[in-house]
């Protein structure tokens, strides 16, 4: 008796060792879930589109054994008060972080005035909060690109393109005739992205003669609409199309598509972004040129950065100008090099 008593003793005290050890496993394993929010300012942005994508993608591939994260995106349709909303309905959902891409970039007072009564750090992106905003807190940060330097290289693209190409140049005057497509009135972006443009081409000895300029709301379908137009108003005379977005220059070249204009009477027209559908436009040669904008090295860099945030991590990492600031470089793109991008995009690099 003395012996089966101590048998069933024995097989309580392994049942009982291995529940305990069970328990100690879960404890390991513990999932911590973060919720992440993300605003657009317009999802019809191509550009946009493809950077919360690669977003998405990234975010998914930063999650661990011990770590669950889940995405939520939020279109504001073009409405900074639409946009508020959104950020509202995000905190009040619970989410831990928030990538906001703001619609007016000098109204950021309630998105920030909910983030901090809440406690939830913002990383911005694409727009750049005016500098006295994004200070207000020290959980607030912004990714992007300098716009400077994206109408420089646009600049140098097509100075280089005119000196090697006396085509260019069609009706032999020693200037070249221009038109520009730019982005929203009184947006930062645009309005340093043209006067860079146009500066850097000029410093670079070639004379320029501005014929006129249009708003197309970095719209492919507005560009084209303004575009039609100003051939209409100027003809074979347009030699150069400088446009502040690729989508806008392809609603110029949907322009010359639409009036059935041959190659040789067409001017060269440059974007910027290196979209897919910019890329293609290059690969084709319709497009003479872009500067691409890396949204996949930014939508990476919001996503570690989001994280890092949120778990307190040390972000010493982050390459941080003036200590909110990360800053990824813009890069030319024309027909030598289009493949390198292409794959790039592809995840083949």
């Amino acid at each position: 008796m003395k012996k089966i008593m101590a048998a069933l003793l024995s097989g309580v005290l392994l049942l009982f060792g291995l529940a305990s050890a069970g328990c100690a496993k879960r404890e390991e394993t513990t999932i911590r879930y973060l919720r992440v929010g993300v605003v657009e300012y317009n999802a019809n942005d191509t550009f946009i589109s493809e950077l919360v994508s690669c977003l998405k993608d990234d975010f998914r591939d930063l999650q661990r054994e011990d770590l669950n994260i889940s995405v939520t995106v939020k279109d504001a349709a073009g409405s900074q008060r639409t946009e508020n909303t959104c950020v509202e309905e995000l905190i009040d959902g619970g989410c831990d972080v928030l990538c906001v891409n703001l619609v007016d970039r000098a109204t950021t007072s309630t998105i920030i005035d909910l983030a901090t009564e809440h406690n939830v750090p913002i990383v911005f992106f694409n727009r750049e909060p005016v500098r006295e905003d994004l200070m207000q807190w020290d959980r607030l940060y912004y990714v992007g690109s300098d716009p400077t330097q994206s109408g420089e290289m646009q600049g140098e693209l097509a100075a280089d393109l005119i000196r090697s190409d006396s085509s260019v140049d069609r009706n032999k005057d020693g200037k070249i005739q221009f038109v520009l497509l730019e982005g929203e009135p009184g947006h930062q972006d645009a309005i340093v992205r043209t006067e860079t443009s146009v500066s850097t081409i000029r410093g670079s000895g070639i004379e320029l003669e501005k014929l006129s300029y249009s708003i197309a709301n970095w719209n492919r379908a507005q560009a084209l609409t303004r575009m039609s137009q100003l051939i209409t108003q100027y003809g074979s005379s347009i030699e150069l199309v400088l446009a502040n977005n690729d989508d806008m220059a392809l609603g110029a070249i949907d322009a010359y598509d639409r009036k059935n204009i041959t190659e040789a009477d067409r001017p060269a027209v440059f974007g910027t972004d290196g979209t897919k559908e910019g890329l293609s436009a290059i690969e084709d040669g319709t497009m003479a040129g872009t500067v691409y904008n890396d949204k996949e090295g930014q939508a990476l860099a919001m996503a570690k950065l989001a994280v890092a945030v949120v778990e307190g991590a040390d972000l010493s990492s982050f390459n941080f100008t003036d200590g909110r600031y990360l800053y990824l470089p813009y890069q030319k793109v024309t027909t030598e090099n289009v493949a390198t991008f292409r794959a790039k995009q592809q995840g083949e690099n």
